[in-house]
């Protein structure tokens, strides 16, 4: 029997190793994490993560052959695969801060398996990582072997969150690097065999491991690049009158470019974009390609215009003044279907609204009030550091009010700013939420999502992005 122990039950570990214990009933599959207050949430009615289905997966395989622990070194030990799901966060000081990738997690790990190994393993890099990465840790597994024999593979994830189990149970691909000798090709065969048990053959590609490791930047990269192409184009269209919907769709016919990722918003988010073509960028400066790595930048900093763009936008909008002005929050996750705010548009967004000394009623169905104080009060690129104190007690936090449902955050608010697409927020009640705010009363889309013209003829100022323009803001600059 196979067992299988997964360091880091986060975002990837979690759901992943909960899809391979169901999918593959003979499989031992035990994840791991310092952190006791997440392995009891595992243990739990409520899991420490929101993921549609993950739920009904979980609870059908826990106590059978899935189960989650603290003792992270007795598991290990026993492991013939160990998976390695650590945080991979942006470096905030040293050599690289602000976009190397810091490994201090990756490396602990691998020492301690090195460590507690009493037998041969496989080791799985989950986390994504810089390219290279993978002989790094070979090295420190090899130099403190003890005669045992460790084969790293890559298996980078491609999940996105919200459809994570879809993902999972239904994959585009399943990546799997390893080395090109006979130990190397058998470690890729022995993991190419579990996926194997429900993934079709033609969907499991094998590669080098460098080629698996830059593959999940480079795929990451190229996604938030169409969002930011789109975005760039949203601006484009506000200003000449065209409808970025419009344009979206009729690029997106073209079959040599498709339709997906290319809805403008306010911003893309989570835990891996901008981190990731952060990282992109540093390794294309280490290797002294610079035109690579500023081509690569100026996707975050379209990402960085198009917030600030919707923050004065609102500002410009609204007198040039929310002093004292009451907006309601819509939407705090970076996307719907998910409880995570990691690198969400809905933190700098709010942040400017904060500096401009307005008060903040937010809600969001998933994202719990601590959360949201946190993640306002938090320095950038610190939310992945979990040792990091947190100081909760910033004077802006006092504009702040977390609320239970978008009714109590309109009440009596100027304006309306939508950030997340939950699909609630296409339902609501317009007419009654227009009644009982300010007026003039401002609606600010930021991902689309409703009748435009339905509340313009409620009374409503709206502001959807790049969409033709309300004519109370043709004459009202974006930029002040």
């Amino acid at each position: 029997m196979v067992k299988i122990c997964c360091i880091g039950g986060g975002y990837v570990g979690g759901p992943t190793m909960a899809v391979i214990a169901y999918k593959c009933p003979s499989v031992v599959v035990t994840v791991v994490d310092i952190s006791v207050q997440r392995i009891t949430a595992w243990n739990s009615n409520q899991l420490p993560i929101y993921e549609p289905g993950l739920d009904a997966v979980v609870k059908h395989c826990r106590g059978k052959n899935l189960f989650f622990s603290t003792e992270v070194e007795k598991h290990v030990a026993e492991a013939d695969i160990v998976f390695v799901s650590v945080n991979t966060p942006t470096k905030t000081q040293g050599l690289g801060a602000g976009k190397a990738a810091d490994l201090t997690y990756w490396e602990s790990a691998a020492r301690m398996i090195a460590d507690v190994s009493k037998s041969s393993k496989i080791v799985v890099e989950k986390s994504t990582v810089p390219v290279k990465t993978a002989e790094a840790i070979e090295k420190i597994l090899t130099h403190n072997s003890k005669g045992m024999d460790f084969q790293i593979l890559s298996n980078p994830e491609f999940l996105a969150e919200g459809t994570a189990i879809n993902d999972l149970f239904t994959p585009d691909r399943v990546l799997i690097g390893g080395r090109e000798t006979p130990g190397g090709q058998k470690a890729i065969k022995v993991l190419k065999d579990i996926y194997g048990q429900w993934v079709p053959e033609e969907r499991i590609i094998c590669t080098n491991l460098w080629s698996a490791e830059l593959s999940k930047l480079a795929a990451n990269a190229f996604l938030a690049q169409r969002i930011s192409s789109i975005n760039a184009m949203s601006a484009l269209c506000e200003a000449t009158g065209a409808d970025v919907l419009q344009v979206s769709h009729a690029i997106g016919k073209d079959s040599r470019i498709g339709s997906k990722f290319l809805n403008a918003s306010v911003g893309f988010g989570g835990s891996c974009f901008q981190k990731d073509i952060l990282n992109l960028v540093y390794i294309c400066e280490c290797n002294g390609l610079s035109e690579v790595a500023n081509y690569w930048k100026q996707v975050i900093e379209v990402n960085d215009y198009q917030k600030s763009r919707f923050v004065n936008r609102i500002v410009t909008s609204m007198f040039n003044t929310i002093s004292g002005k009451r907006i309601a929050i819509l939407g705090f996750s970076f996307k719907k279907d998910t409880g995570d705010t990691r690198e969400t548009p809905a933190i700098d967004v709010c942040r400017g609204l904060l500096g401009d000394q307005a008060q903040l009623n937010i809600y969001d169905p998933q994202v719990p009030e601590q959360q949201i104080h946190k993640d306002l009060s938090m320095p950038k690129y610190n939310w992945n550091y979990p040792i990091h104190p947190v100081s909760m007690c910033s004077d802006d936090l006092k504009q702040v009010r977390v609320v239970r449902t978008a009714y109590e955050a309109t009440k009596d608010a100027h304006g309306i700013c939508i950030l997340t697409e939950w699909d609630e927020f296409r339902s609501l009640n317009f007419q009654k939420i227009y009644d009982n705010m300010q007026k003039p009363a401002y609606v600010f889309d930021g991902r689309n999502v409703v009748d435009v013209e339905k509340l313009r003829q409620i009374g409503f100022i709206v502001y959807s992005i790049g969409k033709p323009l309300d004519p109370w803001l043709k004459n009202m600059p974006a930029v002040m």
